[in-house]
């Protein structure tokens, strides 16, 4: 009996671990362990690889914790990080093509503009910095405008995913409370 409990605890074993794989082998959304466990903006990250190439999202992800995020605790038409502390930033190892803009394979600092109408988004070249204070537009490798996408229900924590639409395009979306930027990007190969 004890050999028969066995053998079934270890293919169920082997069977979780096949169907957890699946799920995640081209895509993760997860906070990192952080030393402050506790933090109210842990660092999170969200990747995925689409044909081949590797997407890298890195942020610190505050809650709403109800507050009025876009219009109140942060102000409309002002650069933001887009995410908490320091700034967001975004690696490709494939060179990606961002809204007709070329995007060379490296790592980059994103920013927003949040704005009642349309949103302004921005790649960076200064990846390395904290939130927006050494932010300098003279760096914008581009930016371009999207229309958020207004949410009938609150994202509490600032959620980023890279999502596959096929093998040679991708869409990066941004969420928090009741908005939703998305970014489509296509693989130069």
């Amino acid at each position: 009996m004890k050999k028969i409990i066995f053998l079934f605890l270890i293919t169920l074993s082997c069977s979780t671990s096949n169907n957890n794989n699946e799920g995640h082998a081209n895509h993760a959304n997860h906070a990192i362990s952080d030393k402050n466990q506790n933090s109210l903006s842990p660092h999170t990250v969200a990747m995925a690889m689409i044909g081949g190439a590797h997407i890298h999202i890195d942020y610190s992800s505050p809650s709403v914790r109800n507050r009025i995020i876009f219009g109140g605790l942060l102000a409309y038409d002002e650069i933001w990080q887009s995410g908490a502390h320091n700034a967001t930033w975004i690696e490709t190892d494939y060179d990606l093509l961002v809204n007709g803009n070329e995007l060379k394979k490296g790592r980059y600092g994103f920013f927003t503009i949040p704005s009642r109408g349309d949103w302004t988004v921005i790649f960076n070249k200064n990846w390395e910095q904290h939130g927006k204070d050494e932010y300098d537009q003279k760096d914008d490798v581009f930016r371009f405008k999207v229309k958020p996408i207004i949410l009938n229900d609150t994202v509490e924590s600032l959620k980023y995913d890279v999502d596959e639409i096929d093998e040679n395009n991708g869409l990066i979306s941004l969420s928090w409370e009741k908005s939703k930027i998305t970014i489509p990007f296509e693989i130069k190969r």
